[in-house]
């Protein structure tokens, strides 16, 4: 009779945990608290750096969702703390919106890059034309070496600066997408 009774109450919290997940944008489960953070990181929560892990799964899971998301944990009844949960709340927040900055400035630098050396590419191309034309004029040695180097470097600095503004830019917009979702997600805790 006792061991039915415990695979009932398992069957109970098995089906609260699929509600739960059901009605939530973004689940995770935990086991405690400490499965959010970092396992080498002994501070308190409120500085303690977040688990790769717990980074990584929400990643996924906030990956083909739109904003305005809800990121709710599960955790059984008897690990619950209120005054953790302020508190992780609350470092969830901060590091969600450092890492959106952070994201942002990256992409921007990128793009300046990308911008800058365009520009001096066109800028060289245009200074070889110049050349070519006989607008500014050379010894012609000294017109072939200014043509030999400002000729190609004008052609590599367009393509590596519009590299950087459509590839290496793509590459970082997923953080960046990750970061703004999750710096305005609302963090909600359920018992089990």
């Amino acid at each position: 009779m006792f061991s039915l009774k415990k695979e009932d109450d398992i069957n109970e919290e098995e089906k609260l945990k699929q509600e739960l997940v059901k009605k939530s944008q973004i689940s995770i489960l935990l086991n405690n608290y400490n499965d959010i953070f970092s396992d080498f990181d002994p501070r308190p929560y409120n500085t303690r750096a977040l688990s790769d892990d717990f980074l990584l799964e929400a990643k996924k899971a906030a990956r083909d969702k739109e904003e305005n998301l809800q990121l709710d944990f599960l955790i059984k009844k008897s690990e619950r703390k209120l005054e953790h949960e302020i508190l992780i709340k609350r470092r969830l927040r901060e590091h969600f919106k450092k890492h959106a900055v952070l994201a942002q400035e990256e992409v921007s630098k990128v793009k300046k890059e990308g911008y800058i050396l365009i520009g001096i590419g066109v800028l060289m191309m245009f200074i070889t034309v110049l050349i070519y034309s006989n607008i500014i004029s050379f010894g012609e040695f000294t017109k072939s070496i200014i043509i030999i180097i400002t000729e190609p470097a004008g052609w590599f600095l367009f393509w590596i600066g519009g590299e950087k503004l459509v590839y290496e830019k793509k590459e970082k917009m997923p953080d960046l997408d990750f970061y703004k979702k999750m710096s305005i997600v609302e963090i909600v805790f359920h018992s089990y």
